[in-house]
């Protein structure tokens, strides 16, 4: 069995203020607080001797490369994302990072903002611009019908409120 992923597609380079100041303190983060952490704990073990029977060595080696990894990815991504910080011209449609209000069928109203894939939490209500109903989302107006296509079937919003906070 092969070990090959092909490689994941990096989504919409867009992100609001918010998701930006999110993953600049996750790198500040593994840069210079884990990274140096886990670099002592690795140069403690080394020093203890045998490194080949040494799980503390080799699990520290290990923290290392994932650390690299994610840093290297964060610092790529940053680089390449375009931060969008004013809201669009016109207020009364649906662009990037605007606050929805959807409702369903059955009058159950839920909240939700449009953000980049790198902010994508749906605990909090950020869904990603990439999504099937944030792109059925974008570009319509107040009191607009949703259709979505989803895994249990087709599902039916009504668009309550456009907000730009």
């Amino acid at each position: 069995m092969s070990r090959y992923r092909p490689p994941r597609t990096a989504g919409t380079a867009l992100i609001t203020p918010e998701g930006e100041a999110r993953l600049r303190a996750e790198l500040h983060e593994l840069w210079h607080v884990r990274r140096p952490q886990v670099t002592r704990s690795v140069s403690e073990a080394a020093a203890q001797g045998d490194r080949s029977e040494n799980a503390e060595y080799t699990y520290g080696k290990k923290m290392l490369r994932e650390i690299d990894s994610r840093v290297r990815f964060l610092s790529k991504r940053l680089e390449n994302l375009k931060v969008v910080d004013q809201p669009p011209s016109d207020a009364n449609k649906v662009y990037f990072g605007a606050w929805v209000t959807l409702e369903d069928e059955a009058g159950e109203q839920q909240l939700y903002r449009i953000v980049g894939p790198d902010e994508l939490d749906l605990k909090q209500g950020l869904i990603s611009i990439d999504s099937p109903l944030a792109r059925a989302l974008l570009g319509k107006l107040l009191d607009a019908e949703i259709r979505v296509q989803t895994p249990t079937g087709e599902k039916c919003w009504y668009l309550v409120a456009i907000e730009y906070r």
